[in-house]
């Protein structure tokens, strides 16, 4: 079942596009007609696309991933920070700031130095500053909330981007364009569709027509959360399931260490027994040499005595 049909879009006004002088030739295939200088947009493209476009946020949510809502002109703002804050996503309803993307790093120091001065606030370091400076950091606040604090939660790169009247918009367009994040937008008959992934060819000034485009991309948001949930729930279950199902052959592995440490001391004994014997034995044959070793050397010992004996004799002979 589709998401949006023909006569919901045709009573949100839709259809309606901008003067004939001011449209984009890269629209045509979206026009269905010019009526009274003002083109006219194919509202059965329109519901296809939402639904193309309602399916894959629905499965960037579904995955876990964050989609970035991007609409600063007057009539979009109240309505995108009410959507995007029903399905819990950033979004960005002021000035665009420069580089948010590219130079994401910084503007995540600026949401850090936010945070710091809210610690500042609670552990009573704000109540030790002087009024001057308490007037200067509170300004600082205010100013780093209305710009960031719709951001403070998006701690890394968005996976999409989802823009409102992407000519307004086309700074955040480039920087997503330039790192690869895919782009959903509604354009209307005066922008150009080149440079957007999954665009919604509507009218982008109209209070109605956007909230009826982003109501239903952000239902299918939700369905992709609530699907993640479930998904959560059944991993969970099934591994407690698998665990309880283990827990008996933990216990057959447990009571087989158990007899295994049980075993081993008395293995180890029994060769200890059989080492000692022989242990004793070494020292003994090896003493045996040790003692006949001088006996052998003893007549070599008496050899100057002899050579003595022989000389006093020879002297007496030559005495006579």
């Amino acid at each position: 079942m589709a998401r949006t049909n023909f006569d919901q879009l045709l009573q949100a006004g839709c259809h309606f596009g901008h003067l004939k002088r001011k449209w984009n030739p890269a629209m045509a295939p979206y026009i269905f007609m010019e009526r009274n200088g003002i083109h006219i947009i194919d509202l059965h493209k329109t519901v296809e696309m939402v639904e193309v476009a309602a399916n894959a946020l629905k499965q960037i949510a579904k995955s876990g991933k964050k989609v970035l809502f991007v609409g600063t002109k007057k009539q979009a703002k109240d309505i995108i920070a009410e959507k995007a804050t029903s399905v819990g996503m950033p979004y960005v309803t002021e000035r665009w700031p420069g580089g948010m993307l590219t130079n994401f790093p910084t503007i995540r120091k600026a949401v850090k130095k936010m945070a710091s001065i809210d610690k500042m606030m609670s552990d009573g370091t704000y109540s030790n500053l002087s009024k001057r400076e308490i007037l200067q950091i509170s300004r600082q606040r205010a100013k780093l909330e209305k710009n960031l604090g719709s951001i403070a939660d998006l701690t890394r790169l968005p996976s999409a981007l989802f823009v409102v009247d992407v000519m307004k918009e086309h700074i955040a367009v480039k920087e997503a364009l330039r790192l690869g994040i895919p782009v959903f937008a509604i354009v209307d008959t005066n922008s150009d569709p080149k440079d957007i992934d999954f665009m919604i060819p509507a009218n982008d000034d109209a209070k109605d027509s956007i909230a009826t485009i982003l109501g239903a991309c952000c239902d299918a948001i939700n369905e992709g959360l609530e699907e993640r949930k479930v998904e959560k729930a059944d991993e969970k279950a099934a591994k407690e399931q698998a665990e309880v199902a283990d827990e008996p052959k933990k216990r057959a592995r447990k009571t087989r260490k158990e007899a295994d440490a049980e075993e081993a001391p008395a293995a180890e004994e029994a060769p200890k027994a059989e080492e000692a014997p022989k242990a004793e034995e070494a020292p003994k044959a090896e003493e045996a040499p040790a003692e006949e070793a001088p006996k052998a050397k003893k007549p070599a010992a008496k050899k100057p005595a002899a050579k003595k004996a022989t000389k006093k004799a020879a002297e007496e002979e030559a005495a006579e």
